[in-house]
């Protein structure tokens, strides 16, 4: 799709114009020492997000050191489903989680509730393999039915409601290609429907759009609830879990030890780093992905007159077509949240509080009223931030790491992360028992990601092209 690749390309300016300048005899060395110069600190901030209210209590630290087959790093829907899908694979195995805060903390409970088919590098792309597009559209809304399929197994209503989602055109431009790339999609066997300004408008209640795209196998969840899935179901096949036992120092060897922050230390001959955005502050994967700030809001449930004045009755979730996408939905309750818009990084991969949230929280009331002008007035009962481990291409990478190759990661869900996660966890549960030949056809196992360089050139890189992308959105 034309808007399609000209989102891949601004992207890339995020932070691919900082690889030129990191090219230099001289910017190459400081490149290559500023790991050590400049070591990244771990940072583990409190989730305050709506979804957050949901997450399950979290279970005890460790109070004496572990031993296990494999140990998962990250509690997240990556860390848990990859638990879960081990002990499916391997059910004598002793599987331990390991998650720094509680589970849910970072992105899984952070997001915007979307539950999306495809991956973030081939959502309504029509260009590629249309074989390869087909199987992946296929494994994805196969997920999809696994999670349906889980929540009835552990009795947990994670509120997934597959009633389709839409991107929806932002200018004139991007609304002229949708219907040829609807028609490109469908000629490659995906199910996608090109909507004129009148069907976005019957199904969304917003006047803003003059086009979309309608997936009809996607939808939404309660992220938090669906965190609460996870972990009883990685628990149910027999994971041991620890919560606020924050990994600080990683051993490579046969038999991988790792020192907690309790004193104690855990140790495997496989370790599952789950850890998307936050890897690099175990000194892994830092050139693959950089965390960006993403901005969220909600709102108190709205009144059955503020609902029919909004018109948005379907509850279908929908995304712009912008390169600083803004991303909508409903809740059961008829909560309205908000999300993307302003995008930032923090220097040296920082994952504290961002200095501009309150910035972003307005550009999101402005994009409400814009959107729903009719509800305009109704406050934000919260808001929160997230970080997006976002690739220079958008594309996710599963595989092995490590010098003895027993580090196992996925990584660069790019913000479509809230189906792909378990996608991937399932992958990794295959790899752990070697049986990842089933999944040769797919192009992200052992995929190398497009290198990022360490600081300044990231920062440099990123500021620079967030600026460029203000300019133009």
């Amino acid at each position: 799709m034309g808007d399609r690749s000209l989102r891949l390309s601004r992207r890339n300016l995020l932070i691919g114009g900082a690889s030129a300048i990191a090219a230099g005899s001289t910017a190459a060395v400081v490149n290559a020492v500023a790991p050590f110069v400049l070591p990244e600190t771990p940072r583990f901030d409190v989730n305050h997000s709506y979804w957050s209210l949901a997450l399950p209590p979290p279970n005890p630290p460790p109070t004496h050191d572990l031993r296990a087959d494999v140990i998962v790093i990250g509690g997240g829907f990556t860390g848990l489903s990859a638990a879960y899908y081990v002990r499916q694979a391997l059910p004598k195995a002793e599987v331990v989680v390991l998650e720094a805060a509680r589970c849910g903390n970072g992105a899984s409970a952070r997001n915007g509730a979307m539950l999306l088919t495809s991956t973030e590098d081939t959502y309504l792309e029509p260009d590629g393999d249309p074989l390869l597009r087909r199987r992946l559209y296929a494994l994805t809304c196969d997920n999809i039915d696994r999670i349906r399929a889980l929540s009835v197994a552990t009795g947990v209503d994670c509120e997934l409601d597959q009633r389709g989602a839409v991107q929806v055109a932002y200018d004139e431009a991007d609304a002229q290609r949708m219907p040829a790339t609807a028609a490109r999609l469908r000629a490659a066997g995906l199910p996608i429907e090109p909507w004129t300004a009148t069907e976005v408008a019957r199904a969304l209640g917003t006047h803003a759009y003059r086009a979309g795209l309608y997936d009809p196998n996607s939808g939404q969840v309660h992220p938090g609830k669906m965190v609460v899935l996870w972990k009883q179901a990685a628990e149910r096949a027999g994971a041991r879990i620890y919560e606020h036992a924050a990994v600080t120092a990683v051993q490579e060897g046969p038999r991988i030890r790792l020192a907690l922050a309790g004193g104690t230390t855990a140790s495997a001959p496989i370790v599952i780093l789950a850890t998307n955005a936050y890897s690099s502050k175990l000194g892994y994967l830092r050139s693959a992905v950089a965390p960006i700030v993403n901005h969220v809001a909600i709102t108190r449930p709205l009144t059955a007159e503020e609902l029919a004045a909004a018109g948005w009755i379907r509850r279908i979730p929908f995304n712009d077509s912008r390169t600083n996408v803004v991303y909508a939905g409903l809740t059961r309750d008829h909560r309205l949240h908000i999300g993307g818009g302003i995008e930032q990084y923090e220097f040296n991969d920082g994952l504290s509080r961002p200095d501009d949230h309150g910035r972003g929280v307005a550009f999101l009331r402005r994009e409400l009223t814009r959107l729903y002008p009719a509800v305009a007035a109704v406050p934000f009962e919260r808001t929160w931030y997230g970080f997006v481990d976002m690739s220079l291409d958008g594309s996710s990478s599963v595989g092995r790491t490590g010098h003895h190759g027993n580090l196992l990661y996925a990584i660069g869900f790019s913000g479509q992360g809230v189906n792909w996660t378990s996608v991937l966890g399932r992958v990794l549960g295959d790899v752990t028992a070697e049986r990842d030949s089933q999944w040769a056809w797919l192009p992200y196992l052992a995929r190398r990601l497009p290198y990022i360089p360490n600081e300044p050139f990231r920062w440099l890189g990123a500021e620079g092209g967030i600026r460029v992308i203000s300019t133009r959105t």
